[in-house]
């Protein structure tokens, strides 16, 4: 651990609809960014410590970023249902209510993998700095993160399953201020690959401070 980067500290977020969810931060002692990270889909086994959120929520605060990690509604310990990506958009507002008042002045990510990313790119929050969508299925017609000047960042798996690099490519080809990044030899699930993925991330957080 590096210095001034803290252990995991469990949190309680709350919704707008009254609901607890399960959730773990790590803030260094002075950060200069925060990333609120998004799971992927509970239905399919997704969790906050899923290989891609939990890569990112070891190393990101070894690099100076706080990190919030979450369960979305009905996973784990938190409270409610699943509600296909719809409820959820209310449950990355409340990550950020909790990483706002710590992070505040400095830029805040929303960082997803697979179903959490596209729920993040429908949350448009105004506290929000800049978007990472790791290997996103861009399966909503509600990503309102698209005609955002907001910095987005997807970062797609060579060989990604359920969308792949060049049907990626054509659906965000008239996305405002996007940028897609391609991790050579991985699939979805990015095994064997997270360094690469946090490289990516980490450099996006810090084009968000421009």
């Amino acid at each position: 651990m590096a210095p001034g980067a803290a252990p995991p500290e469990p949190v309680t977020l709350r919704t707008l609809d009254g609901l607890a969810l399960e959730a773990e931060l790590r803030a260094p002692a002075e950060p200069w960014a925060a990333a609120v990270l998004t799971h992927p889909h509970p239905q399919f086994g997704g969790t906050m410590r899923s290989i891609v959120p939990g890569a990112l929520f070891a190393a990101l605060p070894d690099a100076g970023v706080a990190a919030l990690r979450f369960n979305f509604r009905g996973v784990g310990a938190s409270q409610g249902v699943h509600d296909d990506g719809r409820g959820e958009r209310d449950d990355v507002v409340a990550a950020l209510d909790v990483v706002h008042p710590i992070a505040e002045g400095l830029p805040i990510v929303v960082a997803g993998w697979s179903f959490g990313a596209d729920v993040a790119l429908a949350v448009a929050d105004e506290r929000i700095d800049a978007w990472v969508a790791v290997a996103p299925p861009l399966r909503r017609d509600d990503v309102v993160a698209a005609r955002d000047p907001r910095r987005k960042t997807l970062i797609v798996a060579e060989h990604d399953q359920f969308r792949p690099p060049a049907s990626a490519r054509d659906l965000v080809a008239d996305w405002v201020n996007t940028t897609m990044e391609v991790v050579a030899g991985a699939d979805h699930y990015f095994v064997g690959r997270t360094d690469r993925v946090v490289e990516l991330c980490l450099a996006a957080v810090r084009a968000a401070q421009a």
